[in-house]
């Protein structure tokens, strides 16, 4: 049985690829190594953490606005889902720090994409703030709610 390249295993199984190409780093087998598509990934798991808070902090914000424009809903449960928002991305950030001020630089985009998001156009605000009307420190504190 002969064995598949590995830049076709890259192409056909991506995990058994990962669990190849782990193997050869590990024992220094430089031969080995899918060099182009390895950089590829690891590039990629850098753009996945941005694209991780960026999602995360969507999240936490369409809660902080359901939180502040539909107080009816208000229960232990919700602070539950903002608190959990944050550890997230204060975890996130624990795991790269160099991350850290990308929440800031996100922020804007991330507000755009809550005011859009389903659960808040349900609530059929019509006067919601075109910009974020919190900083990136209010959103991302323990203790702070709209």
């Amino acid at each position: 049985m002969s064995e598949t390249p590995i830049n076709d295993l890259y192409e056909t199984d991506l995990y058994q690829w990962t669990r190849a190409q782990a193997d050869a780093l590990r024992r220094r087998a430089a031969n080995e190594i899918d060099w182009g598509n390895v950089a590829e990934e690891i590039e990629s798991l850098g753009t996945s953490q941005r694209h991780e808070i960026r999602s995360r902090l969507k999240i936490l914000l369409v809660h902080l606005l359901t939180w502040k424009y539909q107080p009816e809903h208000r229960s232990a449960s919700w602070r539950s889902s903002i608190d959990g928002a944050r550890d997230e991305i204060a975890s996130l950030i624990e795991d790269s720090p160099s991350l850290r001020a990308f929440p800031g630089e996100a922020l804007a985009k991330a507000y755009t994409a809550a005011v859009r998001d389903r659960e808040v156009r349900q609530m059929e605000l019509y006067h919601l703030p075109e910009a974020c009307p919190w900083t990136i420190e209010q959103v991302l504190a323990d203790d702070f709610l709209p």
